[in-house]
């Protein structure tokens, strides 16, 4: 498998700046925050490591099996990298910003493929699986996937696009936390062991207020309307002045019934 995922890396695409820097139109790739490369035939990372700023990018529909470059992401938020043909995810464990992360369509069979992911305390989605695309993983053969991954990761609020309930929701987690601090199922009759000293419920700084992220999504959102705008207006001038020509040269042609045969 190693031999011919080296084969297919051969054969594809490999991220350069230059591929970078006609993508973006920007000039250095720490000044890259928004990222699509998607259905490109990539097939190596390449330089993507030095994007160092990069918190939005989108992966989908390309031949990428090694996420080596990606450890060095740090404020990465948005991760798709659907369609693609990874077996390990080992590099994400140390893009400790990442909040949404799409591996639907690739090569993970087993749950333990995941437990690198597990220190990310930021991230609430997790797509293994897309129904509408046809997208999914081997380990999503086991019908009780979910389950484990709501247990796995107790911070996530979305799996396979569903909004997580019940087990391994954050009020779960809370109860159960809770449960534990009080002693709980230890038995009927009274206890020998001494009381346990109460474990908070969240942790330390939970309750502090986080400056305020600036939001490259935002960012490009704002971008893109203000050059709609920017169009729209320009088509208005030069309807504007369409209008104009033709009632100048409607004005000046002479009135068929002023002639009298």
């Amino acid at each position: 498998e190693e031999e011919e995922e080296e084969e297919e890396e051969a054969g594809g695409v490999r991220i350069t700046p230059q591929l970078l820097k006609a993508s973006t139109g920007e000039f250095a790739l720490e000044s890259i925050l928004l990222l699509r490369l998607r259905g490109r035939g990539i097939a190596h990372l390449g330089c993507l490591g030095d994007c160092a700023n990069l918190e939005w990018l989108d992966l989908s529909g390309n031949a990428i099996a090694q996420l080596g470059p990606l450890a060095a992401l740090k404020s990465l938020a948005v991760l798709n990298l659907a369609r693609n043909r990874v077996a390990s995810l080992e590099p994400l464990g140390s893009c400790r910003n990442l909040q949404s992360l799409n591996v639907a369509g690739n090569r993970l069979s087993s749950l333990q493929q995941l437990r690198c992911l597990t220190g990310l305390r930021r991230l609430e989605s997790l797509r293994l699986r897309d129904p509408l695309a046809r997208l999914a993983n081997p380990l999503c053969a086991a019908p009780a996937y979910r389950a484990a991954l709501a247990d796995m990761f107790p911070g996530l609020k979305a799996i396979d696009g569903e909004r997580v309930s019940g087990r391994g929701s954050e009020l779960y987690q809370l109860c159960r936390d809770l449960d534990s601090s009080l002693g709980r199922g230890v038995g009927t009759g009274a206890s020998t062991e001494p009381p346990r000293a109460a474990q908070p419920w969240v942790e330390a700084g939970f309750w502090e207020p986080r400056p305020p992220r600036r939001s490259s999504i935002m960012e490009e959102a704002y971008k893109q309307f203000g050059e709609v705008l920017q169009e729209c207006r320009e088509l208005s001038r030069r309807a504007d002045d369409t209008i104009a020509q033709a009632e100048r040269a409607l004005s000046g042609r002479p009135d068929p019934n002023s002639y009298v045969f």
